[in-house]
């Protein structure tokens, strides 16, 4: 599997390390119908499971020493949608720790596989997932973007159907209900955990929702930004050339924060601009090209991204939404990000052969303005999350400062809003907070320290009330850790200690 694709399937990695209870006497694996309002139970199944190792269907690594656990499959469907709707629930024979999670997905699936279940069962969760009746393909929605009532399970309503399913199933295996229930996921599965909190405020206890793929209708059509500049000006870069501006832009602002570390930790003091590096000579695929005003001129509108939306730092990796590679005749050709490629296709224009590459500015402005309509059925972008609030929710979010797909700045541009929809940061902080990653790709890719455990920082929240103002952050290689200040803080380097560990950083504003 290549990395573009590891990137949009989003990937969910549940990292919580928390300590089972003792373990309790197995139970009988055997299925009970749960009622699921609005919807009809077809049929219910259960299969003793003996752990084990569990393949990821993704190409991850497997999931290894997976307890037993039971497996209940519930089928239901929605009366007059003819849909077919799957929710798996994986419930610990022993050692269950008294939770229930739902697990997110990624691009257009609703779940990301076995491994993700088999993750939750080992640290002693009841964990479900589900398939929305839309199946799996992360990358294409060609097989039900056209059926409204499967987008409708896409964008909400398999979420809390799910919900309902797998408590019910929890508490009939148990005996008992879970006594907390959390929801963890990535990009979509992001998204998933914010439609969570503002339609269903009373599913969860806590709310892991990183990279949330919140402005789905804006973010989506937006990264096909550099395939549409690149085109328009008639000038496709390839990948060496795109490192080339990324090293460059790098080398100058990454000293600025007080480290030399491969990470810009302050891109708000970024000023390096691509014309910089005009005039340039690099050695690409063993020749010597010079880096041309046109260049410049390429790689500064993708940075500044379309008016409508927003761009990218100039520490991300263009790797996946500037992808080019030679034709037949040994000219370069854009490869549009498939997830972007075919929300236009499918959903926007409704026209699976169009070619989104063929888009002239005005063109790109008309489709990102006609994808806007969908907000009402796939947007998570409402500041209300005072029945969250009110139901003693609590959520955490964090985001890459460099995610490639899913520009940070619209995360905080909600956070933002919902701060001045519920009465200023100091409010918000009781129930949701930020933190913002630097060096940091999309879920889980990068340089940066990238989060160790949110979802057991969530856990303490919610049952020991222990808020965190930080989360620890590990280097990819183990060899740095850096506390992830709460938004608006950074970690900033105290000029003495160790530049590779935590303690030397502390918290403060930009």
């Amino acid at each position: 599997m290549t990395r573009r694709t590891l990137f949009a399937a989003a990937l969910l990695l549940p990292s919580l390390l928390v300590t089972a209870p003792q373990a309790q006497a197995a139970q009988t694996c055997q299925a009970t119908k749960p009622r699921v309002p609005g919807a009809e139970v077809v049929s219910v199944t259960a299969v003793e499971k003996p752990g084990g190792t569990v393949e990821s269907p993704i190409g991850l690594p497997p999931v290894t020493d997976v307890p037993p656990y039971c497996e209940v499959t519930v089928m239901l469907t929605h009366p007059g949608a003819h849909d077919n709707v799957k929710v798996l629930v994986w419930l610990p024979v022993t050692g269950w720790t008294g939770r229930f999670l739902g697990a997110g997905g990624g691009g257009y699936a609703m779940n990301l596989g076995d491994s993700t279940l088999a993750t939750g069962v080992k640290r002693g969760f009841a964990t479900a997932d589900t398939d929305g009746g839309v199946g799996f393909n992360i990358n294409n929605p060609a097989a039900w973007a056209g059926d409204k009532e499967l987008v409708k399970n896409f964008a909400s309503r398999s979420l809390h159907d799910m919900a309902v399913a797998g408590k019910a199933v929890t508490a009939s295996y148990y005996g008992k209900p879970a006594k907390y229930a959390y929801w963890d996921g990535c990009s979509t599965g992001g998204r998933q955990g914010m439609m969570n909190a503002q339609r269903f405020p009373d599913d969860y206890d806590g709310i892991n929702a990183d990279a949330p793929a919140i402005n789905w209708d804006r973010f989506v059509p937006a990264d096909l930004w550099p395939q549409i500049v690149m085109y328009q000006e008639h000038n496709l870069l390839s990948p060496c050339e795109f490192k080339a501006f990324l090293d460059a832009a790098v080398a100058a602002c990454d000293p600025k924060d007080g480290v030399v570390d491969g990470v810009i930790d302050l891109p708000n003091r970024c000023d390096f601009t691509a014309a910089e590096l005009v005039g340039k000579k690099i050695t690409c695929d063993g020749k010597e090209i010079t880096i041309s005003v046109q260049d410049a001129r390429v790689m500064q509108k993708i940075w500044d991204g379309p008016r409508q939306w927003y761009g990218l730092d100039p520490g991300t990796s263009l790797a996946n939404l500037g992808s080019t590679v030679p034709g037949p005749d040994g000219k370069l050709t854009g490869v549009p990000f498939e997830i972007a490629e075919t929300w236009v296709q499918y959903f926007v224009k409704q026209n699976p052969s169009f070619d989104v590459r063929t888009m002239t500015y005005r063109d790109f402005e008309r489709v990102f303005e006609q994808s806007r309509r969908f907000n009402d059925i796939i947007g998570t972008d409402d500041p209300d999350l005072s029945a969250f609030r009110d139901s003693g929710g609590k959520l955490i979010t964090w985001h890459g400062q460099v995610d490639s797909l899913i520009p940070y700045k619209g995360t905080v541009d909600y956070r933002e809003r919902v701060e001045r929809a519920m009465g200023g940061a100091s409010k918000v902080d009781k129930f949701y907070r930020l933190f913002l990653v630097p060096g940091a790709d999309h879920c889980f890719f990068g340089p940066g320290e990238l989060p160790v455990d949110p979802l057991g920082q969530l856990v303490d929240w919610v049952e020991k009330g222990i808020a965190p103002d930080t989360l620890l952050g590990r280097s990819v290689d183990g060899a740095r850790t850096r506390n992830l200040c709460k938004y608006p803080l950074v970690s900033r380097y105290d000029g003495h200690g160790d530049p590779n560990n935590a303690a030397s950083f502390s918290c403060r504003r930009w």
